[in-house]
């Protein structure tokens, strides 16, 4: 099987520093793969190369085989969305104008786009929220219209930054549930994560990045290992069998 998307040699610069080198990675319809590493190890920049938002300075990204550099904004935007670190909306914009920005690259079709924009509502718990102004929101109300927003948007590609790193425990899991749902359905997700046990417990593939380079590629049971952890985040661990579900259970020693 051909790769949805691939990262070929990739490497990115930034005042002299290499934030990523020779990064060589695919990834296929129906997967979710969790981007994970310490602080400053080129997660999101690793996003930003593979999404498009950030030039690379060495290698190229494919997009069903052809340089993503090629497709223009509104194709692109067809083709893959992406939740940002930053969801700050400027503007007093609606919840359910936020979202419904999501179809801006579809050309109308107004009951495809009041349906799925309702579907993101409902996913989101945004329900309640919907006619609120955006700049009145909390955190974790914030990410999720931005969360939504993506999910209306309905592309084969997800990028997905921290999404849950504002949220509470009941919507952290129901971010990752839906996420999984969309990759079961097809979709080709990527998305940084700092928990390992979130990861673990809903990721096909873990990414494991230690200063712009991969320092492990696999399942959560290959790359989760005592070893790899300890050296690579410089804290000890033990991993566990997770109590309820087939998935490695990482706790600080």
């Amino acid at each position: 099987m051909s790769a949805l998307l691939a990262l070929q040699h990739v490497g990115v610069r930034r005042q002299q520093r290499q934030i990523l080198a020779d990064i060589d990675l695919a990834f296929e319809a129906g997967t979710v793969t969790a981007l994970v590493g310490p602080n400053g190890a080129g997660k999101s920049t690793l996003l930003g190369a593979a999404c498009g938002d950030l030039a690379a300075d060495s290698g190229q990204v494919l997009l069903r085989g052809a340089p993503l550099h090629a497709l223009r904004a509104g194709a692109l935007a067809r083709e893959r969305a992406v939740m940002p670190q930053e969801h700050a909306v400027r503007f007093a914009f609606s919840v359910e104008e936020v979202v419904a920005m999501g179809r801006l690259p579809h050309p109308p079709d107004l009951h495809r786009d009041t349906g799925l924009v309702e579907s993101a509502l409902d996913a989101a718990e945004l329900q309640a929220l919907r006619l609120r102004e955006v700049q009145q929101l909390s955190g974790g109300e914030s990410a999720r219209t931005t969360f939504a927003r993506v999910l209306a948007q309905d592309t084969p590609v997800l990028f997905l930054d921290e999404p849950t790193a504002a949220l509470d425990l009941r919507h952290q899991e129901r971010t990752l549930r839906r996420v999984r749902g969309l990759a079961d359905a097809g979709a080709c997700v990527l998305v940084v994560l700092h928990d390992l046990n979130l990861a673990a417990g809903h990721a096909d593939r873990i990414v494991l990045l230690e200063q712009g380079r991969v320092a492990a590629d696999g399942t959560p049971a290959q790359v989760l290992t005592e070893s790899i952890l300890g050296r690579v985040y410089q804290q000890q661990v033990r991993v566990l069998q997770h109590p309820s579900r087939p998935v490695p259970l990482v706790v600080v020693v």
